[in-house]
């Protein structure tokens, strides 16, 4: 694959709990009448990935059942409880040898963040050494993206709930900052005061 689209893919990260949310699976959580996973799909898409892989966990066999993926890889990580760490690593694997040279990487809990932003961060894209995250006010946020040539180094060090967090650190002076603040806002849908933001 030539083409620079192609080369970008989309990478959601869907498998979380909600733990606070009652247990329901935020893939499933409503937004303008679509599950939100269907959204963060739909807006990977807009922003221009035309290959998009969807890590699921929590009620994984429901969200295949109640969300139109068609068109998407769908990855299983059956260790999804451990955080999102372990997604980020299933999700790099599972993009390992399919001729993607950088992954944009999305939260399916920020529906805050729409096209406009993501298809800011994605032409961030130069190599497969690119590195690229979306700020917030000059706060580093998501999405971010990550060219292959790091995935196995942050694949050796997201844990928990840190995902990247740690390899961006130690890689601060490499990533391009995008400002996103004027088209984006990146909430989390975390508890049931957060539901307010989905329509």
């Amino acid at each position: 694959m030539t083409d620079d689209e192609d080369q970008v893919a989309g990478l959601l990260l869907a498998a979380g709990g909600g733990r606070r949310l009652g247990g329901r699976p935020k893939a499933l959580l409503e937004h303008r009448g679509h599950p939100l996973v269907e959204h963060a799909v739909a807006v990977l898409r807009a922003a221009g990935c035309t290959r998009v892989h969807v890590v699921l966990g929590a009620g994984a066999a429901d969200v295949r059942d109640r969300a139109d993926l068609s068109g998407c890889v769908l990855v299983d990580n059956p260790e999804w409880e451990r955080g999102m760490g372990s997604s980020l690593r299933a999700g790099l694997d599972s993009l390992t040898g399919t001729g993607a040279r950088a992954a944009l990487v999305s939260l399916v809990d920020q529906p805050g963040i729409g096209a406009e932003a993501m298809a800011r961060v994605r032409a961030g894209y130069r190599d497969e050494t690119s590195l690229a995250s979306a700020a917030y006010a000059g706060v580093r946020g998501h999405p971010v993206l990550l060219g292959a040539a790091h995935w196995a180094g942050v694949a050796a060090t997201a844990t928990g709930d840190r995902g990247a967090r740690a390899y961006l650190r130690e890689h601060e002076a490499e990533i391009a900052l995008v400002e996103c603040a004027d088209v984006a806002r990146p909430y989390d849908i975390d508890t049931e005061a957060d539901l307010v933001h989905l329509e």
